[in-house]
């Protein structure tokens, strides 16, 4: 196979923890559920394909979370993936409970991690995960008890690796105390960059940052904006000039863009082909 028709493998490689390779093009599974990111898609067989799509593309680190249905992206990557590819990384999440439809309270009691673990493991079908990712910190909850929980899972073998999701450096840096993180998850794409000192940090020390909605575009794919008319130049869509401004930021960026159609997902792919030139990289950091 050639490089052409594995559009994912273009994104170039990071080592996640510094022993599991992975093309920086990942997929993340949240559309793969009802509205609302609750119950069973709407097509669950389309849901199937999107998923062995991605790999043929050569996607080879996948993002998903417990509290995905809840309970419904998990068991999907297991229906349409198993036996897993040996070079698959799959990265799932826990500490989001759901009350309904896009409702999320967060919960990072220490049993309650461990039972959302157990769950994953079994919903995965796997003896050990990846990346094991702290959702949210829960305030009611003492950080060293939550990051704790789950480096005493690792200890025990059932995660690879930690990684946290929307925290500060500051939170960051107090976790790192407890057990090494691997990785970062943070909303962060051309339009929002509230995240950029946590960024910086990651970059800095080889952290992996996993920019969640990274194709946010929003105003700026209306007629005559500098992002439409550069993707024209381009040949491409604004989404693709977005995760192609993404991997070009940082060499720690893995961007995770979620579809539910297969259509969609080799749209998003192409974004790993299209190379910035150092003033089109400018030129797109300014307008937004």
């Amino acid at each position: 196979m050639t490089t052409e028709l594995l559009p994912a493998q273009d994104a170039g490689t990071f080592d996640l923890g510094g022993d599991l390779t992975v093309n920086r093009l990942g997929y993340g599974t949240m559309q793969l559920t009802g509205a609302g990111v609750w119950g069973d898609p709407k097509d669950p067989a389309e849901a199937v394909r999107v998923l062995r799509r991605a790999l043929e593309l050569g996607v080879n680190f996948i993002d998903t979370a417990d509290s995905y249905g809840p309970a419904v992206a998990e068991p999907l990557i297991a229906k349409a993936l198993k036996p897993y590819a040996d070079d698959l990384v799959i990265a799932t999440k826990g500490g989001l409970t759901r009350s309904g439809p896009n409702e999320w309270p967060p919960v990072g009691r220490p049993e309650y991690l461990r039972q959302q673990t157990e769950m994953s493991l079994r919903w995965l079908g796997v003896d050990r995960i990846d990346l094991y990712q702290l959702h949210r910190v829960d305030p009611a909850v003492p950080l060293d008890d939550q990051v704790g929980e789950l480096k005493k899972l690792q200890d025990e073998g059932k995660i690879r690796h930690i990684g946290l999701s929307e925290v500060s450096v500051e939170q960051l840096q107090a976790a790192q105390k407890v057990a090494t993180i691997v990785s970062v998850q943070n909303l962060y794409n051309l339009t929002n960059r509230a995240s950029e000192e946590l960024l910086d940090y990651s970059t800095e020390n080889g952290i992996a940052f996993i920019p969640w909605f990274p194709l946010a575009t929003g105003k700026l794919t209306r007629e005559g904006s500098p992002l439409t008319e550069l993707a024209q130049k381009k040949n491409a869509t604004p989404a693709q000039l977005a995760l192609a401004w993404l991997l070009k930021r940082s060499p720690v960026m893995l961007p995770i863009p979620g579809t539910s159609t297969v259509e969609h997902l080799e749209d998003n792919m192409r974004g790993a082909q299209i190379e910035l030139t150092d003033d089109e990289f400018t030129e797109l950091s300014a307008i937004a």
